[in-house]
C-alpha cells in the first residue's frame, strides 16, 4: 500500500487542480503571444514543477524548411490548449493565468525548434477539433489520443505514448479494470468529449449482455470537477489518461490507481491534410536527437510514455 502523503501537500496541490477548473469556469479562453519557452513567473507553483527544459532549445534550420512558405514568412501559429484539472498535461499555477504542463512544454519546444512563436489560446476538449477544421486554429493539444475514428477527420504527429486507465478510492473493492462488465452498477467519471466518453458509452451494453445493472457515465467539462465527484461519494471510479491519473493517485490521499486499460498514442491536432505535419514530425524528432525530450518526460515524471519516433497518423494501437 503506498504510504499516505503529507496532509500539506494533499491540500495544496488539491487546491491547484480544483483552482484550475475555477479558472476555466470564470475565465472561458485567453488570449496571449509568448515566447516559446519563457518561464514561469516568480511564486509558488502550487506543487507543479516549473523547471525551464525547454527555453535553451535552438532552431533547427532543416526542421524549418519544412514548414509551408506562408508560415515561415507569418512566423506565428494559433495553438488552442484544453487547460485541465489534472497534470502533467496542463494545469494552471495559483496565479490563476501562467499554463504549464507537458503538452505545453512539448508545444514551446517543438516551436523554438521550427523558429515560431505560438498564439495559445485555452479552450475547452470539446471544441479544439471542430475548431480546426474551420480554421480557428492551426493545432491543438490535449493529450488527444490518436484513434482510427479521429484520423477521419483529423491529422496527427505524435510526441508520447499513453491511453486508458482507471483510478478510485483506496477502500474500493476494486482491483483491476480487464473488462467493462466489472463497472455495472457504478458510476464512472470522466471528461466531456473525451475517447473515454465514447469507449464507455459504446460498451454499456456489456452489462445488460450479462443481466447486470448497466454503469452510469458522468461526464465533466471541467476536468478539475472529476476528482472532488470521486472523493465525495458521487463518482465510484474514474476513467481517464495514464499519466494523469498516475499523477493525481500520487498527489491525492485516498485514491488509488487500477493500472492501464487501453494504450494510445497522443498527438497534436490538425486540420485534415495539413502541411504542417511533416515539419512538426521532424521538430519531435530533433528534441529526441538532442535530448530534450527526455528531459521534459523526467520533469513531469512520464518517461514510460517515451516515444522511439515520431510518427504522422499512424494507426490506432490495437490491444
Amino acid at each position: 500500500m503506498r504510504t499516505p502523503l503529507p496532509a500539506r501537500r494533499h491540500t495544496t496541490v488539491f487546491a491547484v487542480l480544483t483552482a484550475a477548473a475555477l479558472t476555466l469556469t470564470a475565465c472561458g479562453s485567453g488570449d496571449s503571444t509568448t515566447a516559446a519557452g519563457r518561464a514561469a513567473p516568480a511564486g509558488k507553483s502550487g506543487g507543479l514543477p516549473t523547471t525551464d527544459v525547454v527555453s535553451s532549445v535552438k532552431k533547427n534550420d532543416k526542421a524549418a524548411r519544412l514548414l509551408p512558405a506562408d508560415v515561415r514568412d507569418r512566423g506565428t501559429l494559433r495553438i488552442a490548449t484544453s487547460v485541465g484539472g489534472t497534470p502533467p498535461g496542463s494545469a494552471y499555477l495559483p496565479d490563476g493565468k501562467t499554463v504549464v504542463g507537458q503538452d505545453i512544454d512539448f508545444a514551446n519546444a517543438v516551436a523554438n525548434v521550427l523558429g515560431l512563436r505560438l498564439k495559445r489560446e485555452t479552450a475547452s476538449f470539446e471544441a479544439i477539433l471542430p475548431s480546426l477544421d474551420s480554421g480557428k486554429y492551426d493545432l491543438g493539444t490535449s493529450n488527444f489520443g490518436v484513434t482510427d475514428e479521429r484520423r477521419r477527420t483529423i491529422d496527427f504527429v505524435t510526441y508520447i505514448n499513453d491511453g486508458q486507465g482507471f483510478a478510485v478510492r483506496a477502500d474500493s473493492k476494486l482491483k483491476k479494470v480487464t473488462d467493462f462488465a466489472q463497472l455495472c452498477g457504478l458510476n464512472v467519471a470522466t471528461g466531456a468529449g473525451t475517447t473515454f466518453e465514447v469507449t464507455l458509452e459504446d460498451n454499456k451494453h456489456v452489462c445488460a449482455d450479462a443481466g447486470k445493472k448497466p454503469y452510469s457515465v458522468k461526464t465533466y467539462t471541467e476536468p478539475g470537477a472529476i476528482w472532488p465527484s470521486l472523493q465525495q461519494g458521487r463518482s465510484d471510479v474514474v476513467m481517464s489518461t495514464i499519466n494523469g491519473l498516475r499523477y493525481a493517485v500520487e498527489q491525492q490521499e485516498g485514491l488509488k490507481f487500477l493500472g492501464e486499460f487501453h494504450r494510445l498514442d497522443v498527438g497534436f491536432a490538425f486540420k485534415k491534410g495539413t502541411k504542417l505535419a511533416p515539419a512538426f514530425q521532424a521538430a519531435v524528432n530533433r528534441l529526441i536527437e538532442d535530448g530534450t525530450y527526455d528531459r521534459i518526460l523526467k520533469k513531469w515524471g512520464t518517461r514510460a510514455s517515451a516515444i522511439d519516433g515520431s510518427r504522422i497518423s499512424p494507426p490506432e494501437i490495437k490491444d
